[in-house]
């Protein structure tokens, strides 16, 4: 199983082991990772499950959809280069090792 690296707001890290195909915001709910809000579960309508993408096989990542890309339009805390919604990052043995940070508000 592909390893995710989720940073939380507070500091503490949290590994985990991701089944492939799985979401990372699938992923970081599972596991208690309650910053993450994900209030529509994976619809891309609620942009609260936004996330930095920090380090890893970034380029192995689906790049920005045009629905994405809209829906990170709405975040609250501030879109960086790295913003993602995590729904839209499927975990596969290609970005095993990946790292996100957790916006500090959803």
């Amino acid at each position: 199983m592909p390893k995710l690296t989720v940073q939380r707001p507070s500091g503490v890290d949290e590994i985990l082991d991701v089944p492939v195909g799985d979401s990372v915001m699938e992923a970081a709910t599972a596991a208690g990772v309650s910053e993450i809000e994900a209030i529509c579960g994976g619809d891309m309508i609620c942009s609260t499950c936004h996330v930095y993408v920090v380090d890893g096989p970034v380029d192995a990542l689906p790049p920005i959809s045009d629905e994405e890309d809209e829906a990170l339009g709405f975040v609250k805390a501030p879109r960086e280069p790295g913003s993602r919604l995590s729904c839209q990052l499927p975990m596969s043995d290609a970005v095993d090792g990946l790292v996100v940070r957790v916006a500090p508000t959803q």
